[in-house]
């Protein structure tokens, strides 16, 4: 049986963790909770370990690509009397820059900093850094239809940044982050052509939507007939009920039989699982909020998770999960434990 006293130092160190990530308390007040006892630094060492994990993710890594350009981004607004201008690096509190004078406090406050920063990034509070550039954009949480020129339809789910790009020739949707369904206005004469991640969609007049996740593009169809072609490879027809895959890997895309309904529910407020792993559902919910879900516990990773939940009702879908699973949540700041 688990030590409930061990499980309250374990929400404490977290809680403290964020509170100095986030500059609400100082590092010295956490090394003070900490020296208290070894069992509150252990529960400090295991707190620090997920905080770090925060940062080993997929969106972390964009959030350090794209550093470079929202800072010069910030720097040419400034000057331009738009934006107060803050240098690059200015979340990391109480870090001497001088040489030889970087000491593990420093080191510890600069990585617990940059695990708040990409936490931020994840969090998406102002949608996808895409979403700068785009034509159309949408936050975390935030579904909306947008209309095409010709006719078409383009419903974009959480999180989601796409750009049109039509021509007498060709009606080309660039997707750039997220996920999109598109109904699509018949016109043979100009293709309908959907690109993401080096890959590409084309269609005359059917509806499909399609996913990215990373590296991975998804397309389910839902109606009439597309072509799917990955990067470097030939094109694959898929029909209504099918769906493919293509990136990451660089594999060439399969048709497979999927369930269309359960695939596009988010389009009817809807997240429909069906014996999916604990982890993935919390991966799943993270997309559609601001913050990240992350499950602390591996042994509890596998736990299948069945049932229709409300997109809009997320707190009602911990609470389930709650109940159903030997799962405790923990709510912080832009995170949620399932412990």
């Amino acid at each position: 049986m688990s030590d409930p006293n061990a499980s309250i130092l374990d929400e404490e160190a977290l809680d403290w963790l964020v509170r100095v990530s986030f500059g609400t308390a100082g590092p010295d007040e956490f090394a003070a909770w900490r020296a208290r006892s070894p069992a509150h630094e252990r529960a400090a060492r295991a707190a620090e370990a997920l905080w770090r994990d925060i940062g080993h993710t997929a969106t972390a890594a964009e959030f350090s690509r794209h550093e470079f350009s929202r800072h010069e981004f910030s720097r040419r607004e400034a000057a331009r009397g738009r934006l107060p201008h803050l240098p690059a690096g200015a979340m990391r509190r109480g870090i001497d820059r001088r040489p030889g004078h970087l000491g593990r406090r420093a080191v510890m406050t600069g990585a617990m900093a940059a695990s708040a920063a990409a936490l931020v990034a994840s969090s998406g509070v102002f949608g996808p850094l895409a979403g700068l550039a785009a034509d159309h954009a949408t936050r975390p949480g935030e579904r909306r239809e947008v209309a095409l020129p010709d006719g078409s339809m383009a419903m974009l789910n959480t999180a989601t940044a796409l750009s049109v790009r039509f021509t007498a020739a060709e009606r080309r949707i660039v997707l750039t982050a997220g996920e999109a369904f598109f109904a699509v206005a018949k016109d043979p004469d100009r293709p309908f052509v959907v690109a993401a991640r080096g890959g590409e969609t084309r269609a005359v007049g059917t509806a499909f939507a399609v996913r990215t996740d990373g590296d991975e593009v998804r397309v389910t169809v839902s109606e009439g007939i597309v072509e799917v072609t990955a990067a470097a490879g030939l094109p694959v027809r898929l029909i209504a009920g099918q769906g493919a895959g293509y990136g990451g890997a660089g594999s060439q895309p399969l048709p497979q039989q999927v369930n269309e309904a359960a695939a596009t529910a988010w389009r009817r407020g809807k997240l429909i699982f069906n014996q999916r792993p604990l982890v993935e559902v919390a991966a799943e919910m993270s997309r559609y909020r601001p913050g990240r879900v992350v499950v602390a516990n591996p042994d509890l990773e596998r736990l299948p998770v069945t049932g229709v939940f409300e997109l809009d009702d997320q707190d009602a879908m911990l609470r389930a999960i709650e109940q159903a699973l030997p799962v405790r949540v923990l709510n912080l700041p832009l995170l949620t434990v399932l412990r």
